[in-house]
Order: C-alpha cells, then structure tokens, then sequence
C-alpha cells in the first residue's frame, strides 16, 4: 500500500477500534444497568445494533486491503505463474462483480429505508444499508486495483506480498 492507503487503513483501525469500544460500553452499561438498578438506557440497544452492522462492513473492508481473507490455494498454488494470474484476475473480477450487486442492492434499500426510522434512537434505518453501500465501493475499488496492477504486470504473489508488507 503507497502512504495514502496506509493512512487511510490506521484511520479505518481508529474508527473501529472507537465503535466496538462504543458497542462494549454500551452494551455492558445497560446490562449492569438492568441487572443492578432495575433499569437501562433503550437507545443504546439500537445504537449498538447499527455500529455492530458498521462494525463488520468495515473489518470486511480492512481484511480485504490486508488480503487477509481466507484463501484455498491448493489449486492454483499447483498452477503456473501464468495460470495464478488468470486466477487472481478471475477472482478479483468476481469481486468487483459482487460489489457491483452489493452496491446496488445496498443502494436501493438505502433509498427504500431512509424515510423508516428506528423507533427509539429515530436514526434512518437507510443508514445499516449505508454501511454496504460504503464497503462496495472500497472493496470493489480495492479489487479494481489488484485487476490494474496484475494487468501492469504484478503476479498474484506480488499482489498477496503488498497487501501483507504493508
């Protein structure tokens, strides 16, 4: 990753790192709350639901821009060079492809939940299908990158070796 992507991977570990801690004392408040004075804070319940949604959108983005993903390679580790190409340009089109779906889908509901709020905090339900639009965007732009480099002449190993140095 060049300096700009790196800056932004600290800066995505920052704002997950805040929202779990968020989550967890959120979480933990209210059950102390309840269980110690027979009480609790209701918009927290909510609140923690939609940082989890964020939450998991956004490691998904980070673990893919560490190439950190579960990987089978016991084909294509058999495979040529030549062939682990093919292979790594199948796959990350795949990817953009499902980004591609994920974005639409995500957008639509967005659109269609924006006006639903949740009945407590009375924040947009449009905002947890913001958190797949986000996360389309990265991971497909991230794929697309792959693609670029590996059409530039970067092997899959290259590809696998920069997102792990970095």
């Amino acid at each position: 990753m060049d300096r700009l992507g790196l800056r932004a991977a600290r800066v995505g570990e920052a704002l997950l790192a805040l929202g779990l801690a968020a989550m967890v004392v959120m979480v933990f408040g209210n059950v102390v709350l309840r269980y110690a004075f027979d009480s609790g804070i209701t918009v927290s319940e909510e609140v923690s639901r939609f940082v989890f949604v964020w939450l998991t959108f956004g490691g998904a983005i980070l673990v893919f821009a560490e190439g950190g993903h579960i990987a089978m390679d016991t084909l294509t580790a058999r495979l040529s060079q030549r062939g682990q190409k093919l292979c790594a340009l199948v796959s990350n089109a795949a990817v953009i492809g499902c980004c591609v779906l994920m974005l639409l889908g995500g957008w639509k509901q967005a659109l269609i939940n924006l006006g639903n709020v949740a009945p407590v905090s009375g924040i947009s339900k449009g905002a947890i299908y913001g958190a797949a639009v986000v996360a389309a965007v990265c991971i497909g732009a991230l794929a697309a990158r792959n693609v670029w480099r590996l059409l530039r002449g970067a092997s899959a190993a290259d590809l696998a070796q920069h997102a792990q140095t970095d």
